[in-house]
């Protein structure tokens, strides 16, 4: 498998802005912002110690009251990621996270087989369940079955990538003798997302790393249990994890503005000792979020996290 931290160390990352304009995740500034923006924060990110980058997925918001709160911006996560490879040079770049069922999980191989191909290696395969019914009604994809279809495709990514042509007889998907390239340039990483046991034991069995949802610091020890559980079932006790943990929203300094009840402000070392509270729980992938109120702010942020915070812990 492909863990990025080999189990060991921390690194950290974030999902870019812009990319979605949805009301719990947007600053009011990106409402206007326009793809230069979103290729400088990510260049910024990318001269930084920060080792991933992330675009979320969805293809068609319904207008219902669950998705009230959700605007139709969704940026096509591939695209977006093919775009923001060729405006970078190390950073890897994520999904986060690709609603598997919404696609053939050969498209979904030849997807990141290319983004990792064109990107020199930095494609990392972020998965999830999904969770907007209607989405799926849309799609023509059974929304009870999702987890499922989610464990099938897992398996016949991996396949897909194990021999030039390759063979796959799951429930759903079957094929026979067809092949998918280009191929990535190493093994690609798989992350697994989710907020509870069906998404730590999938990681365990199927991944190399585990994006969180919120997951309190205190849960730690028993998603690393139970991811490493499931890990030995299926032979892969020897399996190293990025997992992720995400610690808030950070503001290195004070800010000029109200950064909200969620927001830990102050100095590097504050947030260093925070950050360092989470690895002694077993957290080794940091997902943060920065306050700001516009670009130049959110990249001052990155900038001073990099230069102040990070040479606290690394």
């Amino acid at each position: 498998m492909a863990s990025l931290t080999d189990g060991t160390g921390l690194i950290y990352g974030m999902q870019l802005p812009i990319q979605t304009l949805t009301q719990s995740l947007r600053v009011p500034w990106e409402d206007n912002a326009t793809v230069a923006d979103l290729r400088d924060i990510a260049v910024a990110c990318d001269n930084s110690p920060m080792s991933f980058i992330g675009v979320c997925d969805h293809i068609a918001i319904p207008n219902d009251d669950y998705c009230a709160h959700m605007t139709t911006t969704w940026y096509d996560t591939v695209a977006t990621l093919g775009y923001l490879a060729a405006a970078t040079e190390n950073i890897n770049l994520l999904s986060v996270v690709l609603v598997a069922a919404y696609r053939h999980p050969l498209a979904t191989a030849s997807a990141f087989g290319t983004l990792d191909h064109l990107s020199g290696g930095r494609a990392i395969l972020g998965v999830g369940a999904g969770h907007v019914e209607n989405e799926f009604k849309a799609l023509g994809v059974d929304f009870a079955t999702r987890g499922k279809l989610l464990n099938e495709t897992l398996d016949a990514v991996r396949g897909a990538f194990d021999d030039t042509y390759v063979s796959f007889d799951g429930p759903t998907y079957s094929y026979d003798d067809v092949g998918v390239g280009p191929q990535p340039a190493a093994e690609l990483p798989i992350w697994v997302g989710g907020s509870g046991k069906a998404s730590w034991k999938r990681t365990g069995r199927q991944g190399d790393g585990y994006i969180p949802m919120g997951n309190p610091i205190d849960t730690y020890p028993e998603i690393i249990d139970t991811i490493q559980a499931a890990a030995a079932e299926a032979g892969r006790g020897d399996a190293t994890f990025d997992v992720g943990w995400m610690p808030g929203v950070f503001y290195v300094g004070e800010p000029s503005f109200d950064a909200g009840p969620w927001a830990t402000t102050g100095s590097p070392e504050k947030l260093a000792e925070i950050i360092a509270a989470g690895q002694q729980k077993g957290a080794n992938t940091l997902h943060i979020r920065f306050a700001n109120e516009s670009k130049a702010e959110l990249i001052d942020q990155i900038t001073a996290f990099g230069e102040q915070v990070w040479p606290l812990l690394d």
